[in-house]
């Protein structure tokens, strides 16, 4: 809740802001959007056991990351094209055609940021150098999500009109749930887990710490692992995704891989290949889908 109202705040700001530094501002959130990617690279490489994880499970991981990701942007797809009409096509469609018409390389900066901080947590000197770094990484998310609202809060009449969706908000959330649980459905009958544990896994979305912990203790540590790689790679899968997404479907779409992470870590790549409006959606969308985690994980293993 605390990155909405520093959103907020941030939206607050954007109406004072004077306007010839909003191209200073967009440097900002390339910036944090780096730095943030980096500390989560030297987060997974001091995670204990990480490197084995990934070569045993891995198949399997990558299987349940990317059948449920690819259900949510179906139904994603599906519902917003009927719920919320077509124009965000042409918008996200042209911001991401324009970037990468230009040879934009955000999405190799960010691979490389990625693998930069796995590499050099690696290293015992540098991985305690940037210790401090990857432990408050949440300033940086905080400074990041108040430039954002500075870039809303430059467009006068957005918050207006989201008003008038009104309960169609709920659209996106429900068609990632639906979707990834479709997906991990799909999971268990290709690699012959038990319905309910592969349905667990899918239901993440995308928050890797809380489904590898939960669905650890529920269900033995071979599945918690695959439950905490399978939603790592959904989110680390959403940075290169995502371009692709606001290419050829429509910028709404963009939010679905990332799931429950569109609210924060994902969220620098919704800023820079969709717009505004989108990314008030998806703060929103973070936030439902965050708090339905736990319940869905609950729920579907005891189903």
């Amino acid at each position: 809740m605390e990155i909405l109202l520093i959103m907020l705040a941030g939206v607050g700001a954007g109406r004072f802001f004077p306007v010839k530094y909003k191209e200073k501002n967009e440097k900002v959130q390339l910036f944090c959007t780096l730095l943030l990617i980096f500390s989560m690279g030297v987060s997974l490489g001091r995670r204990e056991g990480f490197f084995a994880e990934l070569g045993t499970l891995g198949v399997q991981s990558f299987l349940f990351f990317l059948i449920p990701a690819v259900f949510s942007v179906a139904a994603v797809y599906l519902l917003t094209r009927r719920f919320m009409g077509g124009k965000q096509r042409e918008d996200g469609g042209r911001a991401a055609g324009n970037r990468q018409g230009k040879g934009d390389p955000m999405v190799f900066l960010a691979l490389g940021a990625l693998l930069l901080g796995t590499g050099s947590s690696l290293v015992p000197v540098l991985a305690e150098f940037f210790e401090p770094l990857a432990a408050h990484s949440d300033w940086i998310l905080w400074v990041l999500m108040f430039s954002v609202g500075i870039s809303v809060g430059f467009h006068r009449g957005l918050l207006s009109r989201l008003c008038q969706y009104h309960v169609k908000i709920l659209v996106i959330p429900l068609g990632i749930i639906l979707g990834s649980l479709a997906g991990g459905v799909l999971c268990g009958l290709l690699l012959q887990y038990p319905l309910n544990e592969a349905v667990s896994v899918a239901g993440g979305l995308g928050w890797y710490s809380l489904a590898g912990v939960y669905v650890g203790n529920m269900a033995g540590a071979r599945l918690g692992s695959i439950a905490f790689l399978s939603n790592l790679l959904r989110e680390i899968g959403s940075f290169f995704m995502i371009p692709c997404i606001a290419r050829y479907l429509n910028a709404y779409t963009c939010i679905a891989p990332a799931g429950a992470t569109s609210e924060d870590t994902t969220l620098p790549m919704l800023i820079r290949y969709t717009n505004e409006e989108t990314v008030v959606f998806a703060v929103l969308n973070g936030i439902i889908c965050s708090t339905f985690v736990p319940v869905l994980l609950s729920f579907c293993y005891s189903f």
